[in-house]
């Protein structure tokens, strides 16, 4: 059996090896390392897989989010909703900017923002809600967009983890995760989904003005050269990881494709164990698994991760602390025991490896050693 990974990106790159290495090549001839053609044709080429108007490629997913509040004409003081159980830069980018973060409980089942949750946090001074949509399905977006029309409130989302999940709306409707709010935002990290080789990250909008504002604030604040006209930052993909995500682009509902596979055999292997939770799949949305994860019920999940590892099965826990409880976002306003969702998954979940290269001999080794685990 093959050494078992969280992530093979190796054996991902051999398979499209000769077009990777060409795509690469071919920059390098250029020499035009910055804003090379490849970057604006990547560009058109996303849009028109995810349908989004406007994308606008920049340096990593954790700008794409202060671009995208900056875009809004957000100011000091202001409020933004997001989930406490997430990764830290979506929280990040609030503080960095003096804005203040509302965070939020999430649902037990998805692990997504609470809608009820966030209804209850709005105040006068909230200004965007940015519901993440965790690993890789979306969040409820229908009544989220419905609450934000009623407050008149931004809704930026965050979809470094989904990108090609699909919602539908009530109505029939389908739309693909990041293209929903005022505006989405994704990462590139090596990991994703769809990943370049080193950093990048992306905003979706289909709004005319906003995407000629995000593109001056990540040049800048520069649309005519040396003509300042905003306060702006650095941010921009460089040709290589343009290149290389056009590549892997074609690919990527065949990567999402074997991840739904992979899951699929997981959920299989663990129905019925009273100690596993397998990830909920909610009817609004398809789920492309950027990471497949179990809350353990009636164990103790580290030593279920020690048991593992013992066994030579990588697993990783997201998340391990609420961002109400990390030291960096301590608030008064907030206390252990605030969001009890988010503070029992915390405690519980467990990712199994999840990628596009795993294989039948590698799943059944994996979900022996888990069952084992949780049974000892």
């Amino acid at each position: 059996m093959k050494p078992l990974q969280m992530v093979d990106l190796q054996r991902q790159y051999q398979k499209i090896k000769p077009e990777m290495d060409a795509a690469i090549q071919a920059v390098i001839d250029s020499a035009a390392f910055v804003k090379g053609a490849q970057v604006e044709q990547f560009a058109r080429n996303l849009e028109a897989y995810t349908g989004a108007k406007h994308v606008i490629p920049v340096a990593n997913g954790t700008e794409a989010l202060q671009i995208a509040l900056m875009a809004l004409g957000l100011r000091p003081g202001d409020e933004v909703i997001t989930p406490t159980f997430t990764f830290i830069a979506t929280a990040e980018v609030v503080a960095l900017l003096g804005l203040t973060p509302v965070v939020v409980d999430v649902e037990w089942g998805t692990m997504n923002m609470s809608v009820e949750a966030v209804r209850k946090a709005i105040t006068p001074r909230t200004k965007a809600i940015v519901p993440v949509h965790l690993f890789g399905q979306c969040a409820d977006m229908e009544p989220l967009l419905n609450l934000a029309r009623e407050h008149h409130l931004y809704v930026v989302e965050d979809t470094a983890q989904a990108i090609g999940a699909r919602y539908t709306f009530s109505d029939g409707r389908t739309a693909q995760a990041g293209t929903m709010g005022e505006i989405g935002c994704t990462s590139f990290f090596p990991s994703k989904n769809l990943g370049c080789y080193g950093d990048g990250g992306a905003l979706f909008t289909n709004d005319d003005t906003l995407a000629e504002s995000i593109r001056v604030i990540a040049n800048h604040g520069m649309k005519v050269r040396y003509h300042h006209d905003m306060i702006g930052v650095n941010s921009r993909l460089d040709t290589i990881q343009a290149a290389i995500l056009d590549t892997k682009l074609p690919h990527l509902d065949e990567y999402i494709a074997a991840r739904q596979a992979a899951a699929d055999y997981y959920d299989r292997a663990f129905a019925g164990n009273e100690h596993i939770l397998t990830p909920e799949r909610a009817a609004y949305s398809t789920h492309v698994f950027h990471q497949y994860t179990l809350r353990l019920v009636g164990v103790d999940r580290d030593q279920v991760r020690a048991r593992l590892t013992e066994a030579k099965v990588p697993a990783m826990i997201y998340y391990p602390i609420p961002l109400h409880l990390q030291k960096a976002y301590q608030d008064p306003r907030y206390k252990a025991g605030d969001f009890p969702v988010a503070e029992k998954l915390a405690a519980c979940v467990l990712s199994l490896p999840m990628h596009t290269e795993l294989d039948d001999e590698q799943l059944a080794y994996i979900t022996q050693q888990v069952i084992s685990a949780v049974n000892a």
